[in-house]
């Protein structure tokens, strides 16, 4: 009896094995980037080092600034406003701002609210879902929140991206990003502190920003 797929499983397995073996070839130039390698992963664009060094810089400005020494002690209830992209780059600005907040957390002097943002990414939606289930005979009734105990925010915190290039020879770009902050009083409207860092990235003309 003749077997008609022998051929093709051993073409299979051989297509198989090369794809294989592509795949490795791809992987192999593959690798993580550490404090030794950094500086070759640079880009024209903004990366995670530079969210890194603008969040930390911002961070130490506002907590040295004591905006956010509350008199009498206790903590104060900030809000995330809008942060404006405005550059010619997809830029996820929660990255920015994420490490801001844990910053925050972590010094003891503030606490970020997640039921109002000006961005709907940081509210947390169950917190009006489980309010939904009021009257509901499903769940025990003394176990969901009351009206009332949601914490209106004493600041909110905003920002915006700003980018700028410009020639700097025939060969060269100069891309600089301007990160700028600001916390704002609520009830009074009034702007308690402000910071803006600025990355500057060298490159050729040949490289995009993007």
């Amino acid at each position: 009896m003749i077997n008609l797929f022998k051929p093709f499983n051993k073409y299979t397995t051989i297509i198989a094995l090369g794809v294989a073996l592509s795949l490795s070839g791809c992987s192999s130039n593959v690798e993580y980037v550490t404090a030794d390698n950094a500086a070759d992963a640079i880009s024209l664009g903004l990366d995670s080092q530079d969210f890194e060094q603008a969040a930390q810089e911002a961070l130490n400005s506002l907590l040295a600034s004591n905006a956010l020494n509350k008199p009498g002690g206790g903590r104060y209830v900030v809000a995330i406003g809008k942060v404006i992209n405005d550059t010619t780059l997809r830029i996820d600005t929660d990255m920015l701002v994420k490490k801001i907040r844990i910053g925050m957390l972590q010094s003891g002097k503030a606490v970020v609210t997640t039921a109002i943002a000006g961005n709907s990414n940081n509210v947390d939606d169950l917190i009006y879902d489980v309010r939904e289930l009021r009257g509901n005979d499903e769940f025990k009734q003394d176990t969901i929140a009351g009206k009332g105990t949601l914490y209106a925010p004493d600041f909110s915190l905003t920002g915006k991206i700003l980018q700028r290039i410009s020639r700097t020879g025939k060969n060269k770009q100069l891309v600089e990003y301007y990160l700028q902050l600001t916390l704002t009083d609520i009830k009074s409207g009034l702007a308690y502190w402000e910071n803006e860092s600025t990355v500057r990235k060298l490159g050729s003309n040949k490289s995009t920003a993007w």
